[in-house]
């Protein structure tokens, strides 16, 4: 009997999302509109110019700092301003401040050597570190050549494979070289390409581990530690940083809305992170993600157009130190779990769509699939599996379907966490055409009769 019910469940279910992605094709019209308004016509490049005058007014703006601070504020009148309904969530979140750095190689010449300190990193002491150097490729090489690590500071000079890899020197770098004696880490900037630039970035240390000072340096600088070691030549580096941790501190997560006439309980998300790294603007990650999430609502308000359910746009604050913002913002909100329908984050770039990844049921994705179909005045009618970002995986683990953006990002992490991430790197018609998409899948799945099935 039971199977007989499930059976009839799914067949309901399959029946629903193939309704519903009839109703998706009604809206073609609607979504030309969106575009249009969006790509061509009074909201052109807008999004871009919100952007830059707000980088340019505030700068970069990490956690626990005054610059974030006065971005929130900016922020909350620049949204209200805009005709949207904006109020502040309270949160608590870390306060590293980065102090003054700086590293030079003493033997087997004087050279200046380019660092940014790491997020959550200890300082050293006053007068700084000396100390021989021990290159490494691998976390398997540090722990082969562990006899040779106490008392050095150890310089990982690893292969850029993906991020998504790599990364993993810059997080648990400082406490892998802390268990075999190291008393320092320097560590290759996690980028495939470098003009001599630091990239920046958290790192979690172990408990019960001794916590080292870590910063990361320039790929030319590891290659050349790492060359001068092969050729057998003593390498001796002076590391001095003022890096320490403050109490947490009080932020907000900043919302703006466009209530829904007729679930107004019910909420399709869209995000970005207003925080960055006291590099750079910030502009790229994650200016660029926020302004399309508020460029989204301003392009539906400005058509007079009201969705069933609320649309909401949530800038994080916090994302940078492990998405901390948003789990608080999850852990306050879970309890209307069933009323999320759609939760979206941009945080990879805002550079030229290429298409939506998409987290769901197999019935959602049906309707999804007919969603992106109203995408074709821009070219981007692909929906690829996976939708991902730090700050909606909590609801995307809950069961909550999730989207994000996949644009032509290729150069991405040549700026991230870097100087380089400016306004320099923005590209206004890419900026139009990722709120247009963003508006439109927003507002079509907002209004459809029916929640996106689970």
């Amino acid at each position: 009997m039971a199977a007989v019910r499930g059976q009839a469940e799914w067949n309901d279910a399959a029946r629903k999302a193939s309704d519903m992605a009839a109703e998706v094709a009604g809206y073609a019209d609607v979504a030309k509109q969106i575009i249009d308004l969006a790509v061509s016509g009074a909201a052109q490049s807008r999004s871009y110019k919100r952007l830059a005058d707000f980088t340019d007014t505030i700068g970069n703006r990490v956690s626990g700092s005054h610059n974030l601070e006065m971005a929130i504020k900016y922020m909350y009148n620049a949204m209200t301003q805009d005709r949207l309904d904006v109020h502040l969530e309270p949160v608590k979140i870390p306060h590293w401040v980065r102090g003054e750095e700086r590293a030079e190689m003493v033997v087997p010449r004087a050279k200046s050597l380019s660092i940014l300190g790491l997020g959550s990193s200890v300082g050293t002491p006053p007068g700084g570190i000396e100390a021989d150097v021990l290159v490494v490729r691998s976390f398997e090489e540090l722990k082969r050549r562990a006899s040779e690590a106490t008392g050095r500071i150890v310089v990982f000079n690893q292969p850029f494979v993906s991020y998504g890899e790599t990364v993993a020197y810059r997080a648990y770098g400082a406490s892998e070289a802390a268990k075999v004696g190291a008393v320092a880490t320097l560590i290759r900037s996690i980028t495939p390409f470098s003009i001599n630039s630091p990239h920046t970035g958290w790192q979690d240390y172990q408990d019960g581990v001794k916590r080292i000072p870590t910063a990361c340096i320039t790929v030319e600088d590891a290659e050349l530690m790492c060359r001068m070691a092969q050729r057998g030549q003593r390498v001796v580096v002076r590391l001095t940083m003022g890096a320490r941790t403050l109490p947490d501190a009080n932020s907000f997560n900043t919302v703006a809305e466009i209530t829904g006439w007729q679930h107004p309980e019910q909420v399709v998300l869209l995000s970005g992170h207003l925080d960055s790294w006291d590099v750079g603007q910030g502009a790229m990650d994650d200016g660029g993600g926020a302004f399309i999430s508020w460029e989204a609502l301003s392009l539906i308000k400005d058509l007079g157009l009201r969705p069933r359910r609320t649309l909401r746009t949530v800038l994080w604050t916090a994302e940078e130190q492990g998405g901390v913002g948003a789990q608080q913002y999850y852990n306050l909100h879970k309890v209307n779990l069933s009323n999320y329908d759609l939760v979206m984050e941009s945080d990879l770039g805002t550079f030229t769509p290429e298409a939506l990844q998409f987290t769901g049921s197999d019935a959602a994705r049906k309707v999804m699939e007919q969603v992106v179909k109203l995408l074709a005045p821009i070219n981007t009618t692909k929906l690829e599996t996976q939708g991902e970002g730090t700050d909606i995986s909590p609801w995307m683990g809950a069961g909550v379907p999730g989207a994000s953006l996949h644009v032509a990002d290729s150069k991405y992490f040549w700026f991230h966490h870097s100087e380089g991430d400016t306004m320099t790197v923005q590209d206004p018609r890419a900026m139009d055409l990722c709120s247009a998409l963003w508006a439109v899948v927003a507002y079509v799945v907002a209004d459809l009769q029916d929640m996106l099935p689970r």
